[in-house]
């Protein structure tokens, strides 16, 4: 358990939690994007690629919400360092049995934005079901991931 928090960045030598002093990283410019996935019935689909849901624009309401989410991520995640968020997409597509979501997060900053990124994403997907449960109480939130990051110390990643 030792060596396994050693490795842990938030988790200081007795294992409490911490927040990790970035001060002597380098500002770099960071990259993250995320994706999920919230599971509809098929009315659901039809309704979104049609009229709409009864409680209005669900896509241009869960967009925003994600880009709201993003911006609010250290008010959410508690070890988060607050960023100086410099621009956030937040995609949305409904496919045959979902609605398909995309978030990319920019900065340049000490840290990465892989945080901001997933909290877009969830908090699109919550948004999409709080806009369809009138018509789909069964929607399932689901594979919400990180696919890439870019930047920083450890470099580039992709799922």
């Amino acid at each position: 358990m030792a060596d396994e928090q050693a490795r842990l960045t938030h988790v200081d030598a007795s294992g409490a939690a911490r927040m990790v002093d970035v001060s002597a990283k380098d500002v770099t410019r960071r990259v993250a994007t995320a994706s999920g996935r919230v599971l509809v019935s098929p009315e659901v689909v039809a309704l979104l690629r049609g009229e709409g849901v009864p409680k209005g624009d669900a896509l241009a309401v869960a967009r925003i919400a994600g880009i709201m989410g993003a911006k609010q991520t250290p008010a959410l995640i508690p070890l988060c360092h607050p960023l100086a968020v410099s621009g956030v997409t937040v995609d949305l597509t409904v496919a045959d049995d979902a609605v398909e979501i995309a978030a990319s997060v920019k900065t340049t900053d000490r840290t990465g934005v892989e945080m901001e990124a997933l909290t877009a994403v969830s908090v699109a997907a919550l948004t999409v079901v709080d806009m369809v449960k009138a018509v789909d109480k069964a929607a399932v939130i689901t594979d919400i991931r990180v696919e890439t990051k870019t930047g920083g110390k450890s470099g580039d990643w992709a799922r």
